[in-house]
């Protein structure tokens, strides 16, 4: 195509600026024109949208200078508000900067929206918590409370509601939504009657970080500080450092969760939950504890330290899980324990030393629920137990079809020092095990007490 255009020497220097605009866009439109703007054959629509995937997404910076930030702000409020922007907008990253941000509340994660900090500099920390009695039965499915002591309960912060009867799953955990004097509501109903008879409290604490119904969220470079010398306990059902409850596929990377009342990182009914190079440390309950029904997790390249409890706790029916190159290390029960139809899980090259109890523990279960088909392969297992005669591996229950190939199991401490004394110890209903080529540096390498041995 030609285009014929006047000559500049007969028009004004107005009409020569308007011609020169109309051969530049004349020129930009014979470009287009050549440029294919057809879908290419790698273009593929969402499964759940009707457009294609994205190459530039939402992305807010929230910092506590308003030279670094889009949002500004110094606790759980501006996080929210910038998790929940881009969350509007179908997902995307917030970026939170350096610095302590105080969290009177969770920060409850979104769908497709990951939640990036700086390693080491962004600190979220758990808020003093304020505990009362109910003055009034809290009812099973009553949406309000109603407290002695209402000092430090305020709307837009989040409270955990229990008596003696409704630990677990049964413990409520929900948001202040209004007040009218010692009366508080509450953004869910209870989840069990909760009565001033068997002791029922209300106590502002829950996740610092938590997720409900999740798909395709992300949490990296993110630190927990608990202050759990503020704060009562919660239980890992309802609550962690870092919580998620139907948190499916999430991906947790470079995170550090310290001094938690409770759990350090755990996820409920949580299917392919990722979770790599994170520390759980000083919390006073489980490390790591993937629980009720959650399949497929990893855990890789993580640590787990100093903790009350267990280091991993595989709790109901986690089965199909990579627990690989971890380190669980001076926690104050188990190394790691299996138990309740946690079942074809793959353990390799972790190092499990120094924890209270044995290294690796089977709970005792029956036949139908017992942490069957478990394999561990060059794993270390050293310097486990502080009692005479504890075991590297203790397998209890009747489970069976466990394979234990290429691991070392000692105790390398002085000889006056050394409890880890036995090798294997398979208890009385113990079905097939099979030890492959290990490595046992004890006084017994296996104690099998099997009434029926295979």
């Amino acid at each position: 195509m030609h285009l014929r255009l006047p000559s500049f020497q007969k028009l004004l220097p107005t009409q020569a600026r308007l011609i020169v605009g109309i051969q530049i866009a004349a020129s930009m439109s014979l470009s287009a024109a050549h440029t294919d703007l057809a879908p290419g054959t790698d273009e593929r629509q969402l499964p759940f949208k009707m457009h294609s995937e994205m190459k530039v997404r939402p992305v807010i910076r929230v910092g506590q200078s308003e030279s670094e930030a889009d949002l500004t702000g110094r606790d759980h409020r501006v996080l929210q508000a910038a998790v929940d922007y881009v969350a509007n907008l179908g997902g995307g990253t917030v970026e939170i900067g350096p610095g302590t941000y105080e969290m009177r509340d969770s920060l409850h994660l979104r769908p497709y929206v990951t939640v990036r900090g700086t390693p080491g500099k962004t600190v979220l920390r758990k808020s003093k918590a304020s505990t009362s009695a109910l003055a009034r039965d809290g009812d099973f499915g009553e949406e309000q409370i109603t407290v002695h002591d209402a000092q430090g309960f305020e709307v837009g912060s989040s409270v955990t509601i229990w008596d003696k009867n409704s630990g677990g799953f049964h413990t409520t955990v929900a948001r202040i939504i209004g007040r009218t004097g010692n009366t508080f509501a509450l953004d869910r109903p209870l989840n069990a009657d909760c009565m001033v008879s068997n002791g029922a409290q209300a106590a502002t604490v829950f996740g610092v970080i938590s997720g409900y119904d999740l798909k395709g969220c992300r949490l990296e470079g993110l630190t927990i500080d608990g202050n759990k010398a503020e704060n009562p306990p919660i239980n890992g059902c309802r609550g962690a450092g870092i919580y998620l409850y139907r948190g499916f596929g999430t991906v947790i990377e470079n995170c550090t969760v310290r001094n938690f009342n409770g759990d350090g990182l755990g996820f409920q009914q949580s299917n392919d939950v990722v979770v790599r190079n994170c520390i759980s440390e000083g919390n006073t309950s489980l490390g790591f504890h993937p629980g009720s029904g959650s399949q497929r997790p990893t855990i890789e390249h993580s640590v787990a330290r100093a903790n009350g409890e267990d280091g991993l706790f595989l709790c109901w029916r986690v089965r199909h899980g990579t627990f690989q190159k971890n380190l669980f290390e001076n926690n104050g029960r188990f190394g790691i324990s299996i138990g309740h139809k946690d079942t074809d899980n793959l353990f390799t090259e972790n190092q499990v030393r120094s924890n209270q109890d044995s290294g690796v523990f089977f709970r005792d279960e029956s036949a139908a629920m017992a942490g069957h088909r478990n394999t561990f392969e060059g794993n270390l297992i050293e310097n486990n137990g502080k009692t005479e005669g504890s075991a590297g591996v203790r397998v209890r229950g009747e489970t069976s079809g466990l394979e234990f190939k290429h691991n070392t199991i000692r105790d390398t401490r002085p000889t006056p020092e050394r409890k880890q004394t036995v090798g294997f110890l398979l208890e009385q209903k113990v079905g097939e095990v099979k030890l492959t080529d290990n490595t046992v540096e004890a006084k017994t390498s296996v104690v099998d007490r099997r009434e029926k041995k295979p």
